[in-house]
C-alpha cells in the first residue's frame, strides 16, 4: 500500500481564458520533463479552449525529445468566492519515452500511477 512519502509530486495550473497556451505549454513540459504530474484547472469554455491548446502545443514541445503525453479530463467541483463552480481538471502525464522500454528509464512510465 502506497504512504504518504511514496505519492508523487503533481503540480497544478490554473488556465483562464486570458492564459497563453504557449506559456502554459512551456510549464507543462517543464514539469514533465522533471517527472511532475501535471494538473490543469479551468473554469468556463475559454478557460477549457486555452488549456486544451496548450496540451497539443506542449505535446510538440515534448515531442522531439522522446516523450508523449496522455491526458485525463474530469470535473471537478470547487467553490470560487463563496460559490460552487463545476472545473474541468486534466491529468497530464508521460505516457512513455520513445526508443526505450515502458518503465525503463526512472519509472518515467510510472510517474503519476496515483491518478490512473
Amino acid at each position: 500500500m502506497p504512504t504518504i512519502a511514496d505519492k508523487p509530486d503533481i503540480g497544478c495550473l490554473k488556465v483562464s481564458s486570458k492564459s497563453s497556451p504557449a506559456s502554459v505549454a512551456g510549464a507543462i513540459a517543464g514539469m514533465v520533463k522533471d517527472g511532475v504530474c501535471v494538473e490543469i484547472q479551468a473554469v468556463g469554455a475559454g478557460a477549457v479552449n486555452q488549456a486544451v491548446k496548450a496540451i497539443a502545443i506542449s505535446r510538440g514541445f515534448l515531442s522531439p525529445v522522446g516523450i508523449e503525453i496522455v491526458c485525463v479530463p474530469s470535473f471537478a467541483d470547487i467553490v470560487i468566492d463563496g460559490e460552487y463552480r463545476t472545473a474541468i481538471r486534466f491529468s497530464v502525464e508521460p505516457r512513455y519515452v520513445r526508443n526505450v522500454a515502458p518503465g525503463a528509464v526512472d519509472g518515467v512510465s510510472d510517474v503519476c500511477p496515483a491518478s490512473r
